[in-house]
């Protein structure tokens, strides 16, 4: 007999032939797509082009104009979009666990994981009242955590997250990586983090001009599919295949580990590139800069940095260090180490107020961009190109190349059309790019740059990369864009919240691999209770003798506090019907809880001290 025939696993959510108009655009045209069990989608394309408008309505939040979206009769659904919906007048807690008793969810791994991965532990340190922070007077960054908290708690077949990583640090972006790897739940994800769509995502859409274009693999598998499509197609206009091209050489020569399992003809994609130099040249481009800068740019000695006054807190104590001409150095740092605050300070040492110790020289020639994370103010009624040239008509760009406004303008996304549009009419991405542009355009020889990707789509991002890869400067970038860092820059330093500046020489990896050993193991309502205590220092041996007596006592006590903590948990569980007996074991656990956080910070301080 023969075998019976296996049926294909149903599609959760079929779009078959979608159109939507906006006005006079037609934003997707005819649109036919399918999300499967287990599919893990990134979505890509220009600013405006239409990933939010898909998203929305495959998650069925917008209706469109002609076709169907159909979804798998018990399909269970969440949705991250980039404006809330949470209740400012609800606490975290309200919002994130809802009515689980307290050992139920501190007994959940999925919760704890989540917690630990977004808000750096149980008790959201950072938030006045930890889970019983009331939702109304958070920032917009702090809700969106507790907005995607929320869905990733819940059980989901399918999962919708528009730009999940905004507001999220260098750690928290690897946390969600590793966290949606593992769910068995179907991902459609929206994003410009490269990195992150390497690491996540199985399948890409690429929408382009009302149309959706499908990929095997992540990011670089997409990114050498492309850039086989056009070099068969011919059709495409010689500069973005250019640039294509080059970002295709970069991703192979550096970084051959990106790479999934392309599923097309390497040979192909390796043809493009054997004519392509690489993006820098990293020797002329520090002789250019070195004419143009000299040998002094920014010299730090013995510098302190303090905020909020004589009585704030230092971020920054006895720092030496120098950037030197051509130095391409990305400064990565959890939130609230002092790297905007490094910037600042560095621009303009005696009148930012932050300089409390120490010296600062700077080149006499250096000439500053500093892009902030603020969109300086514009007229609105200005044109775009006004607003550029009113900065400078045209600009070299080293070795003998010049370009007008009106051609720069142009790299940067703006048409011939687009240049004349009233700065008031644009986009938020759109500002962003228009004040990198008018900074550019000034012709600096050093450029700080704090948080440039914001808002800015991936192929205005490799315009930018291109053009940064022959400017000759000093660069310091800011960014949890690690695909952008690791692209632009040449060298990693890291503000690790000690007071100190260090280098790493294996760049982000190394960063990440220093944070996990400088806290305890995520995921645990007690960090040291799955170990018994905290990791043994790195360095033991440069610590005293009574530091070292000192640790030993602390991972005593830590270990008799978890041995409380279990059996705290056990009798709760003993006792779930018993709300008075409940309410009075969370009380204690409550103040173990507060007796442990003491000593592992005690712990960490004391490993810590070279």
């Amino acid at each position: 007999m023969p075998e019976a025939a296996v049926k294909p696993a149903k599609n959760l959510v079929n779009l078959e032939s979608v159109r939507k108009v906006y006005g006079t655009r037609t934003i997707l045209d005819g649109v036919s797509l399918g999300v499967g069990q287990g599919d893990r989608i990134g979505v890509v394309g220009r600013n405006g082009d239409g990933k939010t408008t898909l998203v929305r309505i495959l998650a069925r939040q917008e209706e469109p104009d002609d076709g169907r979206v159909t979804h798998l009769g018990d399909l269970r659904g969440g949705v991250l979009t980039q404006s809330d919906t949470l209740d400012p007048a609800a606490t975290v807690r309200q919002e994130v666990i809802g009515d689980l008793a307290a050992h139920e969810w501190a007994g959940d791994a999925r919760v704890r994981s989540v917690l630990t991965g977004l808000f750096g532990g149980l008790d959201l340190p950072g938030f006045p009242d930890g889970l019983d922070t009331v939702i109304g007077p958070l920032s917009g960054g702090e809700r969106r955590r507790v907005a995607l908290a929320k869905l990733l708690i819940a059980e989901q077949d399918l999962i919708v997250l528009d730009e999940p990583t905004n507001h999220l640090d260098v750690e928290g972006i690897a946390w969600l990586a590793a966290h949606l790897r593992e769910r068995r739940s179907a991902l459609v994800v929206v994003t410009h983090d490269r990195w992150f769509l390497d690491q996540v995502c199985t399948r890409m859409w690429d929408v382009q001009r009302g149309t959706v274009h499908t990929y095997d693999g992540g990011y670089s598998d997409y990114v050498f599919a492309r850039a086989e499509r056009e070099r068969v197609a011919a059709g495409e206009e010689a500069r973005r295949q250019n640039l294509m091209r080059k970002e295709l050489a970069w991703l192979r020569r550096g970084a051959p580990a990106r790479t999934s399992k392309p599923r097309f003809r390497i040979e192909a994609a390796n043809a493009l590139i054997e004519d392509v130099p690489p993006p820098r040249d990293d020797a002329e481009l520090t002789r250019f800069a070195s004419a143009r800068l000299g040998r002094t740019v920014f010299d730090l000695e013995d510098v302190t940095l303090r905020v909020g006054g004589s009585g704030g807190r230092e971020l920054l104590t006895h720092l030496t260090w120098q950037l030197g001409p051509g130095d391409r150095v990305g400064l990565v740092g959890v939130n609230g180490a002092g790297k905007t605050t490094l910037l600042r300070a560095l621009a303009d040492p005696e009148g930012s107020g932050l300089l409390t110790g120490g010296k600062v020289t700077v080149g006499k020639t250096v000439r500053l961009a500093y892009l902030s994370q603020d969109v300086a103010e514009l007229d609105p009624a200005e044109r775009v190109l006004q607003a550029v040239e009113r900065v400078r008509a045209r600009v070299d760009l080293g070795k003998g190349r010049e370009m007008t406004a009106s051609q720069l303008c142009e790299r940067f996304g703006f048409g011939k059309e687009r240049q004349w549009t009233p700065v008031g009419d644009l986009s938020g991405g759109e500002r962003r790019r228009l004040q990198i542009l008018r900074l550019l355009m000034d012709e600096p020889n050093v450029l700080f740059l704090d948080e440039p990707t914001n808002d800015l789509d991936i192929e205005t991002l490799t315009q930018l990369e291109d053009l940064l890869d022959g400017w000759p400067g000093s660069l310091v970038v800011v960014s949890h864009d690690r695909f952008f860092l690791e692209r632009v820059t040449d060298q990693v330093f890291a503000l690790l919240g000690d007071g100190d500046l260090r280098m790493l020489p294996r760049g982000i990896d190394e960063y990440l691999e220093r944070r996990a050993a400088r806290r305890p193991p995520a995921g645990t309502a007690a960090a040291p209770a799955a170990t018994g205590a905290p990791p043994a220092p790195a360095k033991p041996s440069r610590l005293s003798r009574a530091a070292q007596k000192e640790i030993q006592r602390i991972e005593r006590q830590l270990e008799k506090l978890a041995e409380k903590e279990s059996a705290l948990h056990a009798d709760m569980a003993e006792n779930a019907t018993d709300f008075a007996r409940i309410a009075a074991l969370d009380t204690q656990l409550r103040e173990l809880a507060a007796q442990r956080d003491d000593l592992e910070t005690r712990w960490l301080e004391l490993s810590d001290d070279e």
